[in-house]
């Protein structure tokens, strides 16, 4: 009982090393290994080279597929791509393993210290993050040493012998088996090394190769059951990626007999020889259908077929739940989805000037009802950004999680304060049949007018973080409030002048004019971090109390 403990223990420690390679390597090269992918795009062997080098680095074509399916949910590249991307992918996931079956168990206790040295000594930066990567290949190297261990007990004993003995005889029990193995430790590599070693001591090598098979569809299962919520565009790269693993399969089956009588007597190592069996079928896989990327594409829209129509409700969902695997993407799915609910927000702003001028009553119901469409998008927003690890975020990201908190809190305001300033038009204007007079109406235009620059300039600041666009949005409060006394006492100009059209509709122009106010406040407010962050924001604008004067002190 003990033995089989300890194989466990090592093969959980197996795949808690690989998981730290991987979120180690997307926190400090996540970014970058976005752009290679998206600008690899070219044609299909370049995206199957991009594909083979970011799996290379991260150790896990499940995490490619992830990251490929979300650019294909967003439209930013086509299917046949992102196919082409996964066929090297699993080509990369195989060479990583060939690496890993050569001893190098003598550089476990190295990355275990130099990394844990790292980590510690500059955790939270990339230097951390590295540290965390060689953590995670120290301990899947020790992994692998106590693996070959504890399988060399277990091997001599009778009732292990004869469980494992059954799995000579039938094919599909051992993919099955290795398919089951894959999507349990969410790694394919982990049950690749596994399975070398089990074929070294302990299954034969026949056996080892069903296993590996079952590991590649693994790996594409657990692709699509990651998917399996997000949007259909989203779920067609893991299907199609299951579709080559398939049919891949299906051809192995029967060239095991001559792939062993040719290479057998090359290589006479059976853990050496699993790990070339595994990079033998991607490379078969991949040559096979990197020229038939777009009928499988064609195949794959008929099984998951997108929804036929535009419509106003057809628009992508940028809360992708395959991207929260990749915090860093994740985040840029946050703020797209900022970016549509800022659109939605300043439908509703245009709206109002022509509610007011033409005593639109259907056009502000309309309008108001957007409101909800805000909220809604505020709360969905807001929880996809806490199911995102905070852990997992470098410094920079981790600011950026709170900008997008920010900006959709402020939106969010904005878009109630709308709310009531359209029922307080309908409410003492429309139905009253009221109008402003020619003069207040220029004023409210103008403050109209500058308000929806300032909105256009926020969005832009929000975007692209630039702090001397930040710096002008929040002049441009100033600005704004030095307009809105100025016309409120134009207002009370004309009151005094007996204007009737003033008069009649006073209460809801200095409202209005307040409620404008409001609102830029609201959207000068998205400058705030951003000059916080760069630095340049005081910490008060309070003035230091001067000292009491000697006359006083007397």
């Amino acid at each position: 009982m003990k033995h089989l403990l300890d194989l466990l223990a090592a093969i959980a420690l197996l795949v808690w090393g690989t998981h730290l390679v991987r979120t180690g390597v997307l926190r400090v090269f996540g970014s970058n290994l976005r752009q290679i992918l998206a600008s690899s795009m070219g044609n299909r062997f370049t995206a199957a080279l991009s594909g083979l080098g970011v799996t290379a680095l991260v150790q896990s074509s499940t995490a490619t597929a992830l990251i490929t399916a979300s650019f294909v949910g967003r439209g930013l590249i086509a299917l046949p791509a992102a196919l082409a991307v996964m066929l090297g992918a699993d080509i990369g996931t195989s060479l990583m393993a060939v690496v890993f079956s050569f001893d190098l168990s003598w550089l476990s206790p190295l990355f275990i210290f130099l990394g844990v040295t790292l980590f510690i000594a500059r955790q939270g930066t990339q230097v951390g993050d590295f540290g965390r990567v060689l953590i995670g290949l120290g301990l899947m190297l020790l992994a692998l040493r106590l693996i070959s261990g504890a399988t060399g007990v277990l091997t001599q004993n009778p009732a292990v012998q004869m469980m494992l003995g059954s799995l000579t005889s039938d094919r599909m029990l051992e993919i099955l088996m290795g398919a089951a193995l894959a999507v349990v430790a969410y790694s394919s590599l982990a049950v690749v090394l596994l399975a070398s070693t089990l074929a070294l001591q302990v299954v034969g090598l026949d056996v080892a190769l069903g296993i590996v098979l079952g590991a590649n569809l693994g790996s594409g299962l657990l692709a699509v059951i990651t998917t399996a919520k997000s949007g259909i565009s989203t779920r067609q790269v893991p299907l199609g990626n299951l579709l080559f693993k398939v049919l891949g399969i299906t051809i192995a089956i029967w060239l095991i007999p001559a792939w062993l009588q040719f290479m057998q007597p090359l290589v006479r190592d059976p853990a050496t020889l699993t790990v070339l069996f595994h990079l033998s079928f991607n490379l078969m896989v991949g040559a096979v259908f990197i020229g038939l990327t777009k009928p499988v594409a064609r195949m794959v829209n008929r099984l998951l077929p997108l929804k036929e129509g535009k419509g106003p409700l057809d628009r992508p969902n940028h809360l992708d739940p395959s991207a929260l695997a990749t915090p860093s993407l994740a985040i840029s799915c946050a703020a797209r989805e900022a970016m549509h609910q800022a659109d939605v927000v300043e439908t509703m702003l245009r709206g109002v000037l022509t509610v007011i001028r033409n005593n639109d009553a259907k056009l502000s119901q309309d309008l108001r009802k957007l409101d909800d469409t805000v909220d809604n998008l505020y709360s969905s927003i807001k929880y996809y950004l806490t199911k995102i690890s905070r852990q997992q975020l470098s410094e920079a990201e981790g600011r950026r999680w709170t900008d997008i908190i920010s900006f959709t809190i402020n939106m969010e305001q904005i878009g109630d304060t709308v709310e009531r300033v359209l029922l307080d038009i309908e409410d003492k204007k429309i139905r009253k049949g009221r109008s402003f007079s020619e003069a207040g109406m220029a004023e409210i235009t103008e403050l109209h007018a500058r308000l929806l620059d300032n909105m256009r300039l926020g969005m832009s600041v929000f975007l692209n973080g630039n702090v001397r666009d930040a710096q002008k949005l929040v002049e441009e409060k100033v600005r704004f409030r030095d307009m809105e006394r100025e016309y409120a006492a134009t207002h009370l100009d004309r009151l005094s002048g007996m204007t009737p059209q003033s008069m009649d509709t006073s209460s809801l122009h200095l409202d209005l004019i307040s409620d404008l106010k409001r609102i830029n406040s609201h959207i000068c407010s998205i400058a705030y971090p951003i000059l916080d962050s760069a630095g340049v924001l005081a910490p008060s604008r309070l003035r230091e109390p001067s000292p009491p004067s000697h006359a006083s002190r007397l």
